[in-house]
């Protein structure tokens, strides 16, 4: 970890403990309410979250929601930090090219499936700057962990050394987002496959090998 200049460390610190997630009664009433403002998403949009609303689908009381959860951002954040403490690993085919087609399917089906809890978030992260916080927290985490299956296609031979795993995977998703998030389009079958696969062979042909820097420049 670095220092900022200007303030300089003068002495170490003990490593702080690690965060521990609440348990027993905190931790159920926080799965309940996190259940339900997906339930509240997805029926009524960011437009319809109340506090209230969530509370009395969460079957608790609303001074408590509002007093963990400030308001609607304070929510949605936590909505997205649960989404980031789950156990998903993106997909293991054994190619590059099914790796990214299986996840391209993944984000489809979570963008036009209905209510799309995800579409919803994304939303939402526009209207607050906690969610939106929370919105790219989620994003780092996800490309980290996708960030295996790059690797594992440069072990394979299928990609050079040095393969940027982020523009690779940004170059692959995009065009989906692009389609039903944007374009408002309606869900083609095609696009997840094809759009791994313009991307894996751009990738195979360098378009995304990062140049390392000479040593002697």
């Amino acid at each position: 970890m670095t220092h900022s200049p200007d303030h300089p460390p003068e002495r170490a610190h003990p490593a702080a403990p690690p965060v521990r997630r609440p348990g027993g009664r905190t931790s159920r009433i926080r799965t309940q309410v996190i259940d339900a403002v997906r339930a509240e998403l997805g029926e009524h949009g960011y437009e319809g979250l109340t506090m209230e609303g969530v509370a009395a689908r969460a079957g608790v009381h609303r001074a408590t929601v509002y007093r963990r959860w400030q308001d609607v951002g304070g929510l949605i954040a936590d909505v997205l930090d649960a989404a980031g403490e789950d156990d998903w690993q993106p997909p293991d085919t054994g190619s590059l090219r099914g790796d990214l087609t299986a996840l391209n399917d993944e984000i489809q089906e979570s963008l036009t499936v209905q209510p799309s809890i995800a579409e919803a978030l994304m939303a939402a992260s526009f209207r607050s700057e906690q969610a939106a916080h929370a919105q790219q927290q989620l994003w780092e985490d996800r490309y980290a962990r996708c960030e295996a299956l790059v690797e594992r296609a440069v072990e394979r031979g299928e990609l050079p050394p040095h393969t940027d795993a982020r523009g690779l995977l940004i170059a692959s998703t995009a065009p989906l987002y692009h389609q039903l998030v944007l374009l408002r389009t309606a869900p083609d079958p095609q696009l997840p496959g094809y759009a791994a696969a313009t991307a894996a062979l751009a990738a195979a042909a360098g378009a995304f090998t990062r140049i390392a820097p000479d040593p002697e420049s």
